[in-house]
């Protein structure tokens, strides 16, 4: 079976590195991941011609929010700045064509309900203008995290289902935070689909601590502690394109990408 497999990389010239990896999609953030400041094309030539050239070179370009975007919480000095710039980051995914902006799902203060965050995340979504889906990704620490845990996961999927716009929501399945979220890897992808309907993306990545550690350390393949029939396993069953988030360059990448390839 052919999987689409790729990796994230440096953004000043996404395209040069997919082809340096022999890959037909890359993830990339667009600026600052831990800054509210706004999205940056690093690219040299600007958003269209990095659009152009990936769909010339036939890359699939994805890109992955700031870390700190957090839609869930009650705190308003967090949502509402995370709120605009989910919005800046989608905007600017767009313009150079990418397929999909992964976003992790946040997480609410100690004391709040979890419904909070979960409505919370409706509005957000009825907030935005989603011009390209926009993947949720599960995390993979904290107790008050909004898509750790399958049920939470649940709540913001009901909760955003009657959002307008809700179609165009998907679902990015990490392996790490999976695993050290306390979720079997045997059964995570029939999990989800039950949940979302969907798997539209795969953030493939060992994880170098125990299960249910609640540490998000990702480790090249077979370099963890996550056993490789069940990495497979997950990109199989999950029949998505796969995101490497692997240590590494071009040459680390190369061989995650092998490894992977040859237990498929």
């Amino acid at each position: 079976m052919a999987v689409a497999i790729g990796a994230h990389v440096d953004q000043t010239d996404p395209v040069a590195e997919a082809t340096a990896r022999g890959a037909s999609l890359v993830q990339f953030f667009l600026g600052d991941p831990q800054s509210y400041k706004g999205p940056v094309v690093t690219y040299a030539e600007g958003a269209a011609a990095l659009k152009a050239r990936a769909e010339e070179a036939g890359v699939d370009l994805y890109v992955h929010a700031p870390y700190i975007i957090n839609v869930a919480t009650t705190n308003n000095r967090i949502r509402i700045p995370s709120r605009k710039l989910l919005q800046q980051h989608m905007d600017a995914a767009a313009e150079v064509g990418a397929k999909g902006l992964i976003v992790h799902g946040g997480h609410v203060n100690k004391d709040d309900d979890p419904a909070k965050g979960f409505d919370n995340w409706r509005k957000a979504i009825e907030a935005t203008d989603l011009k390209i889906p926009l993947l949720i990704e599960n995390t993979a620490g904290g107790d008050n995290a909004m898509t750790r845990y399958l049920d939470r996961i649940a709540g913001v999927w009901e909760a955003i289902s009657t959002a307008e716009g809700a179609d165009n929501v998907g679902f990015c399945l990490d392996t790490c935070h999976a695993h050290a979220g306390g979720n079997p890897l045997e059964t995570v992808v029939e999990d989800v689909r039950k949940i979302t309907g969907r798997i539209d993306l795969v953030h493939c990545n060992d994880s170098r601590d125990e299960f249910d550690s609640g540490a998000d350390r990702h480790a090249n393949f077979g370099a963890g502690r996550i056993d490789p029939d069940l990495l497979a396993g997950v990109v199989r069953d999950a029949g998505a394109p796969v995101i490497c988030e692997t240590p590494g360059g071009a040459a680390e990448h190369t061989s995650d990408f092998a490894w992977l390839r040859e237990r498929l």
